[in-house]
């Protein structure tokens, strides 16, 4: 697929030229940049999806909340509503978009609020639940925030300095954009990840002298859950089992079923994709299906035979390093 894509070359460098002019009438100051008096800290990466931002921005959200009022603000991707909105006990997929509802779901301790505007939500939140630390979901691209600690991921078989422009390639900004980022995280690694293929990416990514690279993994949890049921993985064996994916990259979800020694039938669809009607219909026919926790937000209300798998992100090593860094920024600035 991506060896047809690059017949798509030409669209690619005028599509770079775009991005180039923007980039640089942000570095002008021509077009300006709002920067903050308190901890403002983007997570994104400069491709359109898959690298882990959300089990990332969980990860950081519950390391914040323990220390500080957290808030994190999205623009909720593909939501029916527009403007900010502020997650209560209304709140939906629908209502605000399937990662932000996530969120709310799962960080009690933690506001969660979209808003396309990122300047109009940040201000907004702070009127109304004063956060000490507010993070930007994906908004590595807005620039008309300036973040006082940008946290760029790159997934490990998919590094962006592999990659090209859209629409030739996966990537949403320049490779050169990468400068701005304090920290770079290579997520979805193989667990045991030796020093010597750490150092090589390392050497590959070419960091500046002001940026430090960690490297994650994902960990899959044992127990399949639909609100208070859970059961283990285990039990699955031999069950009629239909694997649900709405995101950019279930290999690493479809690849973890399968080392496990589960068998079953995939339906893949787009990245936040809504599901029709008759979409939901097929679905309520098959015996059991195991989902991501982002797709079930989307299932919960819909079908009664839906299941998801967690995950979470685990350090390969300097985790501890990584938590000093994002503390002390929210502690210092």
């Amino acid at each position: 697929m991506r060896r047809w894509r690059k017949l798509l070359l030409p669209l690619s460098w005028i599509y770079g030229v775009v991005i180039f002019i923007r980039n640089y009438l942000f570095d002008i100051q021509f077009f300006k940049s709002v920067s903050y008096d308190f901890p403002v800290i983007c997570i994104g990466n400069l491709s359109v999806g898959g690298t882990g931002k959300t089990p990332m921005t969980e990860y950081i959200a519950q390391l914040l909340s323990s220390h500080h009022n957290t808030a994190i603000l999205s623009r909720g991707y593909k939501r029916v509503t527009s403007g900010f909105i502020l997650s209560d006990e209304n709140a939906s997929a629908e209502s605000i978009g399937d990662e932000p509802f996530q969120y709310h779901k799962k960080l009690k301790e933690v506001h969660v609020a979209v808003d396309e505007d990122r300047r109009h939500g940040i201000s907004s939140l702070k009127q109304m639940v004063h956060p000490e630390v507010v993070i930007l979901d994906d908004a590595f691209q807005h620039r008309k925030v300036k973040a006082g600690l940008n946290i760029l991921l790159t997934m490990y078989n998919d590094l962006y300095v592999n990659d090209l422009l859209l629409p030739a390639g996966n990537l949403r900004d320049l490779k050169s954009q990468a400068k701005r980022a304090e920290i770079i995280v290579v997520t979805k690694c193989p667990p045991k990840l030796s020093v010597q293929e750490r150092d090589e990416i390392i050497e590959r990514l070419n960091p500046c002298s002001h940026q430090k690279v960690f490297f994650a993994t994902i960990v899959y949890k044992e127990h399949a859950y639909a609100n208070s049921e859970k059961f283990s993985l285990q039990n699955l064996q031999g069950r009629s089992i239909t694997v649900v994916t709405g995101i950019a990259h279930p290999e690493p979800f479809l690849n973890y079923l399968e080392s496990i020694g589960l068998q079953f039938d995939h339906k893949q669809y787009a990245d936040h994709h809504n599901f029709s009607p008759s979409e939901i219909e097929e679905l309520k026919q098959k015996e059991l299906i195991l989902t991501t926790e982002k797709d079930y937000v989307r299932l919960e209300n819909k079908l009664n035979n839906v299941f998801y798998l967690p995950i979470e992100v685990s350090f390969i090593s300097e985790e501890d390093t990584f938590k000093t860094e994002v503390l002390n920024f929210a502690a210092c600035s």
